[in-house]
């Protein structure tokens, strides 16, 4: 079930990454994401699953389509029944303005396999396979970043730590630029960060601090198919976040530390995703006359396959883009 659940979900990916392609450097963040939910939805719908989207674009009342508890697939008699974690776009302002690192992703799992998070943030810290067990985000930035530098045999000014420009992180910014590493300021996508970091090659070490909760289950599914690790903890804006927390069936305790395991805990679990735009992991969507190629990564953990996969897509030239002005 697994390799077959992963072919099917990284062909959700590239259509997606398609589509959103086409808004790229126009300047309309909403329009790049409608185009990519659209045709993720559309698609889903062709694959022999009973599926359900337990981390969408909302709840059902804010969200046409993709929303939580959204059933998908053919739901024809025996297909298998699949949890499925959605971002139809990663990167919206990224794709709006031109910008590298845009990514269209999901996981997949069977049922209960990946946690229910609310629409919140995480306090996240995300290392790759060496650094993996070796870490801990109770401790302080400092400390982590000496601890990252010793598990890669390394000084502290040769790693590189990832971290969202936002003004909420400007302490965690200056501890560790004091602690001697450097940083990679990102505007958008902590999710492909987190997964850069855990492929050698990249020049990403580790991802520290807040970002959103459902991004950070994704997350998870990826880092441990890839070997990774994430340690995460909810931080919740307002009572209205807890309470709904505690409804979806999770601890709002925010002290308490949430590991890969437990926020993607599936044993047939599959990750997927395109690039929209080039990044340090994927390149982007590149148009021809009569198609577009495709890169994307799709990954399976019971299997232990990372794929990279290159895919030419000829479009039907009979037909008009769907492309909404």
């Amino acid at each position: 079930m697994e390799q077959l659940l992963a072919l099917d979900m990284v062909r959700v990916t590239e259509i997606a990454a398609i589509a959103s392609a086409r808004f790229m450097g126009r300047g309309d963040r909403m329009a790049a994401d409608q185009a990519a939910t659209e045709a993720m939805r559309k698609i889903m719908d062709e694959i022999d699953m009973a599926g359900t989207i337990v981390i969408g674009e909302g709840e059902r009342d804010e969200a046409p389509m993709l929303y939580i508890g959204e059933q998908v697939g053919t739901r024809a008699p025996g297909v298998p029944a699949i949890d499925i974690a959605v971002d139809p776009l990663e990167g919206t302002n990224l794709v709006a303005f031109g910008q590298a690192g845009a990514i269209t992703v999901l996981a997949a799992s069977e049922k209960g396999g990946l946690l229910h998070a609310p629409d919140t943030y995480l306090d996240k810290l995300c290392v790759g396979p060496v650094v993996a067990g070796k870490v801990d985000i109770t401790r302080t930035p400092t400390e982590n970043v000496h601890r990252i530098a010793e598990a890669l045999g390394r000084k502290p000014q040769d790693i590189t730590i990832v971290i969202l420009e936002r003004a909420r992180h400007e302490g965690l910014i200056n501890e560790v630029r004091a602690a001697g590493a450097r940083i990679k300021l990102i505007t958008d996508g902590d999710l492909s960060a987190a997964i850069s970091c855990a492929v050698s090659g990249t020049g990403v070490h580790a991802v520290m601090g807040t970002g959103g909760a459902p991004e950070g289950v994704i997350t998870a599914a990826a880092l441990r198919c890839l070997g990774g690790e994430i340690q995460a903890r909810f931080r919740f804006r307002n009572p209205e976040e807890r309470a709904r927390a505690i409804k979806m069936g999770n601890d709002d305790d925010e002290s308490r530390v949430y590991r890969t395991e437990e926020l993607a805990s599936g044993e047939n679990l599959v990750f997927a995703a395109t690039g929209v735009t080039k990044g340090d992991l994927l390149d982007g969507v590149r148009f021809f006359g009569g198609g577009a190629r495709t890169h994307s990564l799709v990954m399976s953990y019971q299997s232990k396959q990372v794929r990279f996969v290159d895919t030419v897509q000829m479009f039907d030239l009979s037909k008009p883009p769907t492309v909404r002005l």
